[in-house]
């Protein structure tokens, strides 16, 4: 039986609209439909564009998470499910609000009054998304959602396995300044030129070291040629809570510290009896889940935990 589409030839490319939005469509069409395939691949991606500039568009900076309203089941509410319906939420959009926006998925950070007070100057580093605007009787509502895939830098009490939903009084809600406009968050310095490392002794890690408070190794990344921004993000990912989450406490750690010698690890600096080690996400993509970082880690490590490869 002949298939319309035997002699069609497809390779793939990516293109990436938004951090969670990838289409793959490169066609090279030798059959008589090829005309129709061209024709459909810029239609689709314009599609996925229009996804990627609304997103952006609708980004928010939550400036008063004191003023969070508390519901313990978005499902059952019926302002917002009018809400999402009267601003044109598209359906599997409010599926997705009403079945993850409960009050259980929320993390620690967000859990009580007093953890609210207390993260109120962090939560201003989420990277949310307006959902849509309602009023009910206390007056107007922003639905706002969080999506766990944007927030792996936030500190650890403030991190979802899931996306969360939260609704605020329009109040507490700014506009975010565009991605044009916001300074890009650095990756870290890069590890290409460092040298190999080995960790032969997992449990020579220092979990909870405060980079920032060490003047030499400070000085040593200084000389280094890193910028303030690597600095920044060094200090902040090298400490146990930025870890993955199978890392990220000693409880969790302990029994996986024997996967830690699968690292791949490069010296990014020594010091004393120490020495930092970056943990590149490309060079670990097939470590276990719960070792596997989302992006680029420090740790700390004595030296003699660790063995380093001599210079080219």
């Amino acid at each position: 039986m002949h298939h319309p589409f035997r002699n069609l030839c497809v390779t793939l490319n990516v293109v990436t609209i938004h951090p969670k939005i990838k289409f793959h469509c490169h066609l090279l069409p030798v059959s008589p439909v090829q005309a129709h395939m061209r024709a459909l691949c810029p239609s689709l991606v314009l599609s996925f564009t229009l996804v990627g500039s609304v997103m952006a568009q609708d980004a928010v900076v939550i400036s008063d998470i004191a003023q969070l309203v508390r519901k313990p089941d978005l499902a059952q509410d019926p302002a917002v499910r009018s809400g999402m319906q009267a601003a044109g939420v598209a359906d599997e959009r409010a599926q997705q609000v009403l079945t993850l926006g409960k009050a259980d998925n929320l993390p620690a950070g967000l859990s009580t009054d007093s953890a609210l007070a207390a993260n109120a100057a962090a939560v201003r580093n989420y990277n949310a998304h307006k959902v849509c605007t309602y009023a009910d009787e206390a007056g107007p509502k922003v639905l706002v959602q969080v999506l766990a895939a944007e927030n792996y830098h936030m500190p650890e009490d403030l991190r979802s396995r899931q996306d969360i939903y939260l609704v605020l009084p329009e109040t507490a809600v700014e506009t975010a300044i565009t991605d044009a406009q916001r300074p890009k968050p650095s990756k870290g310095p890069s590890w290409r030129r460092m040298r190999e490392a080995r960790i032969t002794a997992p449990d020579g890690v220092y979990a909870t070291y405060d980079l920032a408070t060490d003047s030499t190794v400070l000085a040593e990344l200084v000389e280094s040629g890193m910028s303030q921004a690597e600095i920044d993000a060094v200090i902040f990912r090298s400490h146990e809570r930025n870890w993955p989450e199978g890392i990220d406490g000693f409880e969790r750690r302990y029994p996986r510290l024997k996967d830690f010698k699968r690292y791949k690890a490069y010296q990014a600096a020594t010091w004393d009896d120490k020495v930092l080690l970056v943990i590149p996400v490309e060079q670990n993509k097939r470590q276990p889940i719960a070792l596997r970082p989302h992006l680029d880690i420090y740790m700390v490590y004595a030296k003699s935990a660790v063995e380093v490869k001599a210079k080219k």
